[in-house]
């Protein structure tokens, strides 16, 4: 009985009709967004207290990568240089193409050095450049800012 007066409704004034639809919907849509912005958010101060959260200490290294295959500045160094600064956890990345090696500064907690001799060698289609060594030649010292960044 209930569905026929809606149908009834709907064929004799369906603007009306749709109008109390839409009323309907943004209500629900208002709810619902003013609910979910209440909630509280990991990491923020609540009463002078700091709710709990994963900090994240980063283990900052340079490195010294010894590259061999390399035949030009522009379109192999610059371009091994590239794909280590876009590589997640590389900081810095300088190649040079004179003496053959990168500077690389990287968190080892997010990439190791057997990764970054992964993206050096497989940089150019992967049978270009060879890794000859990489050795760590300094720890970076930790600063306030780079906890719970990136």
């Amino acid at each position: 009985m209930l569905f026929l007066l809606h149908i009834n409704m709907i064929q004799s004034d369906p603007i009306h009709y749709l109008v109390k639809i839409v009323n309907i919907f943004l209500i629900v849509i208002l709810s619902v967004a003013i609910f979910s912005s209440c909630q509280e958010k990991k990491g923020t101060k609540v009463d002078g207290e700091v709710s709990a959260e994963k900090i994240e200490v980063k283990d900052l290294k340079k490195a010294k990568i010894e590259i061999s295959g390399m035949t030009c500045e522009i379109g192999c160094a610059k371009l091994i240089q590239s794909k280590l600064y876009k590589t997640d956890g590389v900081t810095f990345a300088q190649v040079s193409f004179e003496d053959s090696v990168g500077i690389v500064d990287f968190d080892a907690n997010k990439i190791s050095q057997k990764d970054l001799k992964k993206v050096v060698e497989s940089a150019g289609g992967g049978d270009l450049y060879a890794v000859k060594e990489i050795s760590v030649v300094e720890e970076i010292p930790n600063d306030d800012s780079s906890i719970g960044s990136k």
